[in-house]
């Protein structure tokens, strides 16, 4: 059994780790995009965000001021229990959040839509959020948090099956050139796009793909893949970089997640996750081990089968090629 005392210590440890160390897979493609870009503010965007996070790591302070929206992705081995419950490790999350905010210190931004209520914290109703997945082995829990921006960088539309990979391609560039020309986001970012589900889990499929993917992942679908590379280099041309200067890297990575959706329609949500790409991950043990690492490793076969029985060993991932929608 996994001890409480354990999940709250390793949630605030992972809460600074997200705020201050940015990960390995985005620094290191970070300075590659540094290396090669041309544009003269770009470039300088680039050099100052890669000397800011030495100093925020060195002095131990979050890299950047707004520290967005923290939120948690759990997941569970199917063996795994927790002492107390789920009641209990939601409110060791909620105490984790309220002490990082203070202790590392975060930025406290949230407050109640109407009557601006703030607690000072950035706890209260429905916030942090929590989602859940599971695992068919194991007696560990991940935790992994994300703290992404929660104002603008994220856009979704209802598309439909005749507008092919044509129509995809149309949104994903009005959206990269919103983002860019009226700052919603901040540049260099990891895209993730979903691509079915009902709306509100097309959104989530996006989000999901932006902040739990690790740069240089590609979906197992090989035609999905290629639209990931594709979508990539389509993102970096059209002549936008680091905060919406002239230049070239305007996408670190592009990652594409699906869910299957009404027969009618083709849902689409393209999301952001900033320059700052605050995540962090570590898996618990009821021996009281923890593991940390910057993968969340979210999208096993697991989470993308299509079956109704689990089958492990044939995970049959997605058989829709691009020839269908074209």
């Amino acid at each position: 059994m996994i001890s409480i005392e354990c999940i709250q210590q390793t949630a605030e440890s992972l809460m600074d780790k997200a705020a201050i160390e940015i990960p390995t897979d985005y620094h290191h493609a970070l300075k590659k995009a540094a290396r090669t870009e041309d544009g003269e503010l770009s470039t300088f965007v680039l050099k100052s965000m890669l000397d800011n996070y030495e100093v925020a790591k060195e002095d131990r302070c979050a890299m950047c001021g707004d520290t967005g929206v923290p939120r948690w992705f759990v997941k569970f081995g199917n063996e795994a229990s927790v002492e107390g419950g789920m009641v209990a490790l939601e409110a060791a999350l909620r105490r984790a959040t309220a002490n990082a905010t203070h202790n590392v210190p975060l930025r406290p931004n949230r407050v109640h839509p109407l009557w601006r209520t703030d607690h000072n914290n950035n706890v209260g109703i429905g916030a942090p959020e929590i989602e859940y997945g599971f695992e068919p082995e194991g007696d560990w829990i991940d935790l992994i948090t994300v703290h992404k921006g929660g104002l603008f960088g994220t856009d979704y539309r209802m598309l439909f099956p005749s507008d092919g990979i044509q129509g995809i391609k149309r949104f994903y560039l009005d959206s990269l050139m919103a983002f860019g020309k009226r700052g919603l986001a901040c540049q260099p970012a990891i895209i993730g796009i979903g691509l079915g589900g009902s709306k509100d889990i097309c959104m989530s499929l996006g989000k999901r793909a932006s902040t739990l993917r690790v740069v240089g992942s590609r979906n197992p679908d090989p035609e999905i893949a290629t639209l990931e590379d594709e979508f990539k280099e389509l993102g970096n041309s059209i002549g936008m970089g680091a905060m919406g200067f002239v230049g070239k890297h305007m996408v670190i990575d592009c990652n594409i997640e699906v869910g299957y959706c009404h027969t009618g329609g083709m849902p689409m949500s393209v999301h952001a996750f900033c320059l700052s790409s605050r995540r962090a991950v570590a898996r618990l043990f009821p021996d009281g081990r923890v593991e940390y690492r910057t993968d969340p490793d979210w999208f096993t076969p697991y989470q993308r089968r299509e079956t109704i029985e689990w089958e492990p060993n044939n995970p049959n991932t997605t058989t829709t090629t691009t020839e269908a929608l074209t």
